[in-house]
């Protein structure tokens, strides 16, 4: 699905609502790494941060990325991610990394495929500590938005694991658009479906158990999500949901849309696909 994006505000820029009090009681490696972001040497700044690590221990870089603006430290997991490791991925707890990821929208480029790359990279590597992660951004203003942007080129995927508990779509993929946005809007039907029973996706029963889906990517986390904490998940689908509904209504993809329920049927019959 294409999506518009304006420009993004320079993730450099400084912090100007600190007041000299917090900035002198700031680990100086805060106001050090600020300085080289701002300056684009965000490389230096991540090397800053894990001096302190090997310095002084990881409990204490955990309590200067308290102090590190959730922007800053945003900056030094965009570059690094599984293909270029940090310790700074290492040692961030679920909320200081909840705190920087929300900010991706704002700051980043919206693709979906980068920011599962920066999340996994943190989230995946310990399957022990996934939900933590998860939950913690589930929690926070603006996360259910950013676990949807996740999930973003996963639609089909995503939507029948949310009503079958299989990630494989039933529907021939050389069909047609009409054929697929058919099976779109039947999936969002039965969605709303299950959404009104409340507990129904935290009742059902995994057809397929984490180790058979553990790649450290979008099904293992949609798995967890799912099982673990079926109200995030919810949250996450009725976000994907309304972002399908809204795409096939704006495409006149579907002309049964009134009769389904979803508005005025548009005057042209015309096929789209997400």
């Amino acid at each position: 699905m294409a999506l518009n994006v304006g420009l993004k505000p320079d993730l450099r820029a400084p912090v100007l609502t600190q007041t000299l009090k917090e900035r002198h009681s700031m680990h100086p490696v805060v106001l050090k790494s600020s300085q080289l972001i701002l300056a684009g040497d965000i490389a230096g700044a991540e090397s800053a941060l894990v001096a302190i690590a090997d310095q002084e221990g990881d409990h204490a870089l955990v309590s200067v990325l308290d102090d590190l603006p959730p922007k800053d430290l945003l900056a030094v997991m965009r570059e690094f991610d599984s293909s270029r490791e940090s310790v700074v991925n290492m040692v961030v707890t679920p909320e200081q990394f909840a705190r920087s990821i929300v900010l991706e929208r704002k700051y980043g480029e919206r693709t979906s495929e980068r920011l599962r790359a920066m999340m996994n990279a943190v989230m995946h590597r310990d399957l022990h500590s996934v939900a933590e992660y998860l939950e913690a951004i589930a929690e926070i203003d603006g996360g259910s938005t950013t676990l949807a942007d996740y999930f973003e080129d996963r639609y089909d995927e995503i939507f029948s694991f949310a009503t079958t508990g299989s990630f494989t779509p039933q529907f021939d993929p050389d069909s047609g658009a009409k054929t697929h946005n058919t099976w779109l809007m039947e999936k969002i039907e039965e969605l709303d479906h299950g959404l009104g029973f409340g507990d129904s996706m935290e009742s059902a029963r995994p057809l397929l158990s984490r180790s058979e889906i553990a790649d450290g990517d979008w099904m293992e986390t949609a798995w967890i999500l799912r099982y673990e904490l079926p109200d995030a998940f919810e949250e996450v689908m009725i976000t994907l949901r309304d972002r399908v509904q809204k795409h096939l209504e704006e495409s006149n993809a579907v002309p049964a849309l009134a009769s389904a329920g979803f508005g005025e049927a548009p005057g042209d019959e015309e096929e789209s696909a997400i």
